[in-house]
């Protein structure tokens, strides 16, 4: 039995929010039923249940949505209560959630402090460049809600990340936002490229993000990164922590850049479960939790009809000098080439990226090898 980690959407699509880019609107407008309801306690206990029985060594529960606090407080006490009554193997149990701070309070930030839950927290940078696409149902900013939150994790000592999507717009003006998240003390960061609707053509979205945007975006992050590691101020970038990572010979956890997909159980409100958050549609329904087990859908001919299409490179990639840090990227964000295998769309853009700062990414691999070393020795 492996360490498994589940992705559950315990409100489904539902948000209180309204974001211009929701990749998981899209999903759901993509399938026969949208919105799957919100979980069910009932529902809740037997996927605890189910994952704990399944699991070895560590088991991981992360909650995402549409919105995942709008299911109320009380679900995730009784989270606790079933993960503390039915976690007979004693294993390690992650739990996370990822909001979009709108609804946090000083309520929900204590509680996500005394049970150890990682936040990722959503946040586009400045003002001008959150609200440009975050907005509330009734039109308006919620860059306030949000910065709010953050305090409150801050003073509560809530260990969190801030996820910012990166768009065709925020693109351009990374370097605000950088030094906006620096004067923050913001040190946690992740930069997820923005995913546009499976029935348009790539560039068509307001908010699309081109190959010269995002190789703007990773050169000026990096760069921006970088001088503040030489100063001796690491600050964590899930993409760059990654890369370096590769360099220094150890295996990529994002699982965009591990070369191949692998089965995510993401749960639904109903229990449904899918193999990927960017796949939960109708074609690639794996079981529902309570009828069909774990270790049969990840088994099963589906699952692996998933995977297997994600593993073929295009010629292109066999022969390029980048192929091990970028591996053809993740599945959602490639394109059909006339080479009959999917290609990243954003291919000019990260090996523009690799080919202009090389010999500056081997530097920090090297400074951040003397960084861990000083931290084994003990040295400040």
């Amino acid at each position: 039995m492996p360490p498994i980690n589940l992705l559950i959407k315990p409100a489904s699509a539902a948000c209180n929010m309204v974001c211009e880019y929701c990749f998981y609107n899209d999903v759901a407008a993509s399938r026969l039923c949208g919105f799957k309801g919100f979980m069910q306690v009932e529902m809740l206990e037997q996927l605890v249940k189910e994952a704990l029985e399944y699991a070895d060594g560590m088991c991981g529960f992360a909650f995402q949505g549409g919105e995942p606090t709008l299911v109320g407080l009380d679900f995730y006490r009784k989270l606790i209560e079933f993960q503390q009554k039915y976690n007979h193997k004693k294993l390690r149990i992650n739990n996370a959630i990822q909001t979009n701070g709108f609804a946090i309070n000083q309520e929900w930030a204590e509680f996500l402090h005394r049970h150890h839950f990682l936040v990722g927290l959503s946040l586009d940078g400045t003002r001008e460049l959150h609200d440009r696409n975050r907005h509330d149902k009734s039109g308006g900013g919620t860059f306030q809600r949000v910065m709010a939150a953050a305090r409150l994790f801050d003073r509560e000592k809530v260990e969190y990340n801030i996820l910012s999507v990166v768009t065709g717009q925020n693109a351009k003006h990374i370097e605000s936002s950088y030094r906006f998240f620096r004067k923050q003390g913001f040190r946690y960061l992740q930069f997820i490229p923005c995913l546009e609707p499976f029935a348009e053509e790539k560039g068509m979205a307001g908010y699309a993000l081109t190959n010269s945007d995002y190789e703007h975006f990773l050169t000026k992050i990096f760069d921006l990164w970088f001088m503040d590691l030489k100063k001796g101020e690491y600050i964590s970038i899930r993409h760059l922590d990654n890369w370096l990572g590769i360099f220094l010979g150890r295996p990529p956890e994002a699982c965009s850049m591990q070369g191949r997909c692998s089965v995510q159980f993401v749960v639904e409100g109903n229990g449904e479960v899918y193999p990927c958050d960017f796949y939960v549609l109708d074609e690639w329904l794996l079981g529902k939790i309570g009828e069909v087990s774990l270790a049969e859908m990840q088994g099963s001919d589906k699952a692996k009809r998933f995977i297997a299409e994600s593993i073929p490179l295009p010629e292109e990639c066999r022969t390029c000098r980048y192929v091990q840090l970028c591996r053809n990227g993740c599945k959602r964000e490639r394109v059909m080439t006339g080479e009959g295998a999917a290609k990243l769309y954003y291919c000019p853009a990260v090996k523009g990226f690799f080919a202009g700062r090389e010999k500056e990414l081997e530097q920090a691999a090297a400074i951040l090898q003397r960084m861990i070393r000083g931290q084994m020795r003990g040295e400040k």
